[in-house]
């Protein structure tokens, strides 16, 4: 059975300060150089003539690094494929959604997300579902990925912030 998690985090920027480094190729590539992933490529990024943004990434993450309830249902490394499509800001808000899969492994990934004004920045709130078709331990690996995407928030949140701080 799926589970779904809501995360959210704040930055200090603005929404336009984050949405323009989300369609900034070089804030990819260091983003991605700096996800701790063994291999990362920035498989497609476009962004369109009304502001709207489409990313694809790939990460890999070599099997010696898995946790053991991991291991024991995927061989090899996991290639993590993440596609990531922004709506152009409105009204000071942009409408977002997140795509996730690990070709060759019975997990899904799939999200909506919310880059909306603060008082003083800007808040990301992100709506995810995860879903493991492996029985009997599904929903431990659902908790586990649930608990890994939180952690990944907080980093790329703190990644974006430096970004947008050296990159004014």
């Amino acid at each position: 059975m799926p589970r779904s998690f809501d995360m959210a985090t704040d930055y200090e920027g603005s929404v336009e300060q984050v949405h323009r480094a989300f369609g900034d190729e070089r804030y990819w590539l260091a983003r991605l150089a700096d996800s701790g992933a063994d291999e990362t490529t920035l498989d497609a990024l476009t962004v369109t003539g009304d502001g709207g943004i489409d990313v694809v990434t790939t990460q890999v993450l070599r099997s010696n690094r898995l946790p053991g309830l991991v291991s024991q249902f995927h061989r090899g490394d996991l290639n993590i494929r993440r596609e990531e499509h922004w709506q152009p800001i409105r009204d000071g808000r942009a409408a977002g959604a997140v795509t996730g899969t690990i070709p060759g492994a019975p997990v899904s990934l799939s999200g909506t997300a919310t880059l909306a004004g603060t008082g003083g920045g800007s808040r990301l709130s992100v709506q995810i579902t995860v879903e493991v078709k492996v029985p009997l331990v599904g929903g431990k690996i659902e908790s586990f990925i649930g608990s890994q995407l939180t952690e990944l928030l907080i980093a790329e949140q703190r990644f974006t912030s430096v970004w947008i701080t050296e990159h004014r």
